[in-house]
């Protein structure tokens, strides 16, 4: 595992998400739920988004929970995209807090901020919103590594 090339980042030529980029992340668990894009804003902070399926959704057609912790720690690699200096990293603590639902179609959005960076550590923490709607909150730690760690 540790001798693996970080995923290739895509950007988006057309669509809704033209100009975005995501992680080709082909064959793995985040592509089934995926993808899940990323950007910079106008002031330069990350957003991550993605629009919402029938398969993100659980039996109450709310979208899954655990969809919701899934988009929270790719939003975690996401927002700390340039501290990781092109090194892996695994999630080492996902803190989160349920607010409200998605629903199919809504627009769903993740921002944030690193709060702290290391040498092997780096701290996040991040809102998910629909619209007006904040829907997730979180906190996490990634430790990173590089290929011969």
């Amino acid at each position: 595992m540790a001798d693996e090339a970080p995923p290739r980042v895509v950007t988006v030529t057309e669509g809704e998400f033209a100009g975005w980029r995501y992680f080709d992340t082909h064959e793995t668990f985040d592509s089934l739920i995926g993808p899940f894009f990323f950007r910079k804003d106008e002031d330069g902070k990350a957003r991550c988004a993605f629009r919402a399926e029938q398969k993100h959704m659980n039996s109450g057609q709310r979208m899954h929970g655990g969809c919701l912790m899934t988009f929270a720690d790719i939003a975690l690699f996401m927002l700390a995209y340039e501290e990781m200096e092109g090194s892996r990293g695994v999630t080492v603590q996902l803190d989160s807090t349920f607010l409200d639902a998605a629903y199919v179609g809504d627009l769903v959005e993740a921002t944030g901020e690193v709060t702290r960076a290391g040498r092997s550590l780096i701290f996040v923490r991040g809102q998910i919103t629909a619209g007006e709607r904040l829907l997730f909150t979180f906190s996490g730690v990634i430790r990173k590594f590089r290929p011969k760690d």
